[in-house]
């Protein structure tokens, strides 16, 4: 299983992922779910997965050649004019995959199914984010929807839900992700640490900062440890229940 969340803020974009991947109990690994291109001043382009390993690695690895020697009569998502073009043409690409892959086509329910995050910006434009289907189509964050969640998505999106604020700092996003994450691993042990994290600062058309959170690392340590405590307080403080005399 995986867990990838994108966030749409008025500051940019925010990617955070994590990398297990398991094909049952006793065959777990860890595998890069965040792909970024750009082309510094121009575009930048960031692409998360989750599904069935076999297609995501082959959607980004078409995608990866196609941009390094496109036929003329072909885009690529270096080339696309627009946001809009470039998910469009990972949306086909995807399906292109699944359909190679699946002996009764192309299907949302088939083994070979992946659902993607994808954003960026292209100079000109404003930054933009999507939700890529295994059927090839996609939706836009907005101002009312302005993140999308794929793979295990149930147990992190109370805490999104509630608490993200498109005035964040970047800062803030990471913190409130992590808790997220946090909320979902101690549910599901099918996602696990590390954690990918990547900002994009509109308009600067340029990969942002960028952090891998391992087991170790002590910030996100502090998180977990620091959001259970403040559970058990916040619950303790809310109003007593009292049966009602009967």
């Amino acid at each position: 299983m995986t867990y990838c969340v994108g966030l749409r803020l008025n500051k940019g974009l925010v990617f955070m992922s994590d990398t297990r991947t398991n094909a049952g109990v006793d065959d777990i690994a860890t595998v890069k779910k965040m792909h970024t291109w750009h082309v510094e001043g121009e575009r930048v382009i960031t692409l998360m997965t989750a599904g069935n390993l076999a297609t995501t690695q082959a959607l980004v690895s078409l995608l990866d050649e196609r941009s390094k020697a496109p036929e003329d009569r072909d885009p690529t998502i270096l080339v696309a004019p627009t946001m809009f073009q470039v998910a469009r043409l990972i949306g086909d690409t995807l399906k292109e995959v699944i359909q190679a892959n699946s002996d009764t086509g192309q299907s949302a329910e088939a083994a070979f199914n992946a659902t993607l995050i994808f954003g960026g910006q292209i100079a000109g434009m404003p930054p933009r984010l999507f939700l890529i289907y295994p059927e090839g189509n996609f939706i836009e964050a907005e101002d009312d929807t302005p993140f999308f969640q794929i793979g295990e998505t149930k147990y992190g999106r109370p805490i999104l839900v509630r608490a993200q604020d498109p005035d964040m700092s970047f800062e803030d996003a990471v913190k409130l992700l992590l808790v997220s994450f946090d909320s979902t691993m101690k549910a599901n042990l099918s996602v696990g640490l590390p954690l990918d994290v990547m900002t994009y600062e509109t308009d600067t058309l340029k990969i942002g900062a960028k952090k891998r959170f391992k087991r170790e690392n002590k910030y996100f340590r502090s998180i977990s440890n620091g959001w259970g405590r403040s559970l058990k307080k916040a619950l303790k403080a809310l109003p007593d229940f009292v049966f009602d005399d009967a």
